[in-house]
């Protein structure tokens, strides 16, 4: 076992309310979806709400868009993470995001390695978003695109 796993979040603005009739298809995947992440090697959480619902649920402490929709994971590897992302029956739907999410210009995602066992408060996660849309990618926050080597045990 890794004494280091990879934190990752990615926000996304909707297009409309998760109650709206254009995302009915989006809402509908998102149990299948996590179903796949917690199946997939590696991976270690995910943020769900108080029912255990995905993540698109949950209130962001000082968070005012209502269209503003996380995805906080922590995974054994950016391999790992980077496998569901990619080549699994996620890539399916991330192929049409879309059709339910505006484009952002800033970041959307960022990642980081914290001590396994470790997961840090969604205000964190947060705050190592803006550190990446101010400073670019650091040890402290990166991309999954170059991805920070993972700390020596």
């Amino acid at each position: 076992m890794s004494d280091h796993h990879l934190a990752q979040l990615n926000v996304g603005r909707v297009h409309r309310p998760l109650d709206h009739p254009d995302l009915a298809e989006f809402v509908a995947s998102l149990e299948p979806i996590n179903a796949i992440a917690e199946a997939s090697p590696g991976f270690v959480w995910r943020l769900t709400d108080d029912d255990g619902q995905s993540s698109s649920y949950v209130e962001i402490p000082g968070n005012d868009d209502p269209l503003l929709l996380v995805n906080y994971s922590i995974w054994e590897d950016v391999a790992s993470l980077n496998h569901f992302v990619n080549k699994s029956g996620h890539v399916a739907y991330l192929r049409r995001r879309r059709e339910w999410f505006e484009k952002i210009a800033e970041a959307t995602s960022v990642a980081w390695w914290v001590p396994s066992g470790e997961i840090p408060s969604v205000p964190e996660a947060f705050e190592r978003l803006r550190h990446m849309r101010e400073h670019g990618p650091t040890e402290h926050a990166f991309g999954l695109a170059k991805p920070w080597p993972k700390p020596a045990p």
